[in-house]
């Protein structure tokens, strides 16, 4: 094959490269996605195709009727809260499902071992000998059986698995080698048996493998969607800084996840919903003051794309997908802060005096003023359409 042929059959392979790079010294495969530049992720389209692609269903297929169990680190309370309050079936938010420690605890499950545990317990009566157990306020739960026997019935019933991994850190009993929900009670500390310990990549994956096989064996039909938790470590116990801490606790899970979502993705039940990645990555750490809880308006724009992606009901339309990620790139300092107040209050007088004024900066960077306006007209367009409409519907 001659030369001109060969770069030829490398440009029908890969539609993501340039023809530059193409002709370049060095063969990039069939599947080549750049990390995007910062005009890249200006519009509201930025994350669908800078950091979706290759994450989301076929189609959405979380409907009313579906019914969702959201457990495991804080951030699964977002998802909850979200998803109830927009009227989708989350079994977590059940009064009557209370009393199911995965409700009454269920973000304070922060790492795979405990999550692990739950599935086992109810579904395969796993017995454990140590308290392992614990509340916010150190106090002991037990393994009732009535616990179980509704923990099962949540899990008999669910239709997708929204399960958030926090953190890889652990404290365990040395004997038994079962591990806590958390830290243990000083009260019952006991140096000789109770230790702690960074758990390793393969002991993760293991658990999270053994969780997709006991939710196939059991719910062949359901989904599963996990997630990594942005929310960083409050403190370490080794020796060293925790904000480096956090970098290993969440590499390690980010690489297990990975590594079972590689050797199943094929069965078409098993998905990665990025917060972490959108978190960290596309909005750069918007964290409030305390240095771990995400600005609220980023929260809910990574739940409007959610709902975009994932979710359909007619009768209740997504929020608007363009202001959600405005309003949480202004939170996040990626566009002036006043533009959040402006969409929270849906200001069209604001926004439009905004972009009369040629001299207003609405980026960070002169190369990126041409793209942020554009975003900001095509939403004061957005809003317009909308009061049109109501209009010609109240006549």
């Amino acid at each position: 094959m001659s030369k001109s042929k060969k770069q030829a059959q490398k440009l029908e392979h890969d539609s993501n490269l340039s023809q530059k790079s193409h002709l370049g010294t060095w063969f990039r495969g069939e599947h080549t996605h750049f990390n995007p530049k910062r005009i890249e992720m200006v519009p509201e389209t930025a994350v669908r195709d800078k950091v979706l692609k290759g994450w989301l269903p076929q189609e959405p297929c979380i409907t009313p009727s579906t019914q969702i169990t959201a457990f495991g680190s804080c951030f699964a309370f977002n998802i909850s809260n979200w998803l109830a309050r927009r009227n989708y079936r989350v079994l977590t938010k059940d009064e009557e499902s209370k009393g199911a420690y995965v409700v009454s605890m269920g973000e304070g499950m922060v790492n795979s071992f405990v999550i692990r545990q739950q599935f086992e317990w109810a579904w395969e009566n796993k017995k454990f000998e140590d308290a392992l157990w614990h509340g916010y306020d150190a106090e002991s739960y037990g393994y009732d059986p009535e616990v179980q026997a509704e923990t099962k019935r949540i899990f008999d019933t669910t239709d997708v698995f929204i399960l958030t991994f926090g953190l890889s850190e652990v404290w365990y009993d040395e004997p038994t080698g079962n591990v806590f929900w958390r830290t243990i009670p000083r009260e019952v500390y006991d140096e000789t048996r109770h230790k702690f310990r960074v758990s390793t990549v393969e002991e993760n994956r293991e658990n999270i493998e053994a969780i997709y096989q006991l939710i196939r064996k059991h719910r062949p039909d359901a989904k599963m969607i996990f997630t990594l938790s942005p929310v960083p470590l409050i403190a370490t116990f080794r020796d060293n800084s925790c904000l480096t801490s956090n970098s290993v606790s969440k590499a390690v899970l980010r690489v297990s996840i990975d590594e079972v979502y590689r050797a199943h993705k094929d069965e078409g039940v098993l998905h990665y919903w990025p917060s972490y990645e959108l978190v960290s990555d596309v909005f750069h750490l918007p964290y409030v003051e305390d240095r771990r809880h995400t600005e609220r308006a980023v929260l809910d724009y990574i739940m409007t794309e959610f709902e975009h992606s994932w979710c359909i009901n007619a009768d209740s339309p997504p929020p608007s997908l363009r202001a959600a990620w405005v309003r949480a790139c202004a939170a996040a300092g990626l566009l002036p802060k006043r533009l959040q107040k402006v969409v929270e209050k849906r200001h069209i007088g604001g926004l439009e005096n905004l972009l009369a004024n040629e001299k207003a900066k609405t980026a960070g960077h002169p190369d990126r003023e041409e793209a942020t306006r554009a975003l900001l007209q095509a939403l004061l367009e957005e809003w317009k359409a909308e009061d049109a409409a109501k209009d010609v519907a109240a006549e």
